[in-house]
């Protein structure tokens, strides 16, 4: 005889497999649905700051390159505003969507964001982040979407009074949040997923 439950079972978590693509990427994956895939352009007009193009690679424990990831990423414009209904301190850059999505070229893994350098914005206590860029991640074997952030190496005096890096009990892993600058105006981020260079992904 089947026991009655008092309770709601938890539903079982999946991965997010090809379907992701589909619906978030339709332009990507060949299917003619957009003008444009959501979030593929950040800049829809002249903006303020400095243009750069942040690249990278996503790479499993293995070192293997994932071809099938989908990176999301949400910033302040140069000012260090929102692009949000929430942002009470000023009109952020009517040019800029501060959002971008991207899928992972299929047969390198490489991901681009033609953005701005954000600005920086205040913690809750008032002290000012280091410029930053929200990050997340999904792709097949991941159940839960990880979230990090990418800083920028060339900002060291901003990043010494970040309140979130200043709380990295582990100081040798800060490196693994750094963007480092490649040439003018290109920023190349590479995110690990484990081994000895995983980077530091947040619970929130």
């Amino acid at each position: 005889m089947t026991q009655e439950l008092k309770r709601v079972r938890e539903t079982p978590s999946q991965t997010a497999g090809p379907y992701v693509h589909i619906g978030c990427t339709p332009g990507f994956t060949g299917i003619d649905v957009y003008e444009a895939d959501l979030g593929n352009v950040m800049k829809t007009g002249p903006v303020k700051g400095e243009e750069i193009t942040v690249t990278g690679t996503i790479f499993d424990g293995t070192g293997t390159a994932l071809t099938d990831a989908l990176v999301e990423i949400w910033q302040a414009d140069a000012d260090g505003l929102h692009n949000s209904p929430q942002e009470t301190r000023g009109i952020a850059d009517p040019n800029f969507t501060g959002w971008g999505r991207c899928a992972s070229d299929m047969t390198t893994g490489a991901f681009t964001f033609e953005t701005i350098k954000p600005g920086r914005v205040p913690y809750p206590d008032g002290r000012l982040q280091a410029p930053h860029i929200s990050v997340w991640i999904v792709a097949r074997g991941i159940n839960i979407g990880l979230q990090t952030r990418i800083y920028f190496e060339d900002e060291a005096s901003a990043n010494s009074e970040d309140p979130i890096l200043s709380r990295i009990e582990h100081r040798n892993r800060i490196p693994t949040l750094l963007a480092g600058r490649e040439k003018d105006g290109v920023y190349r981020f590479d995110i690990h997923l484990q081994g000895p260079n995983e980077t530091i992904f947040f619970d929130i």
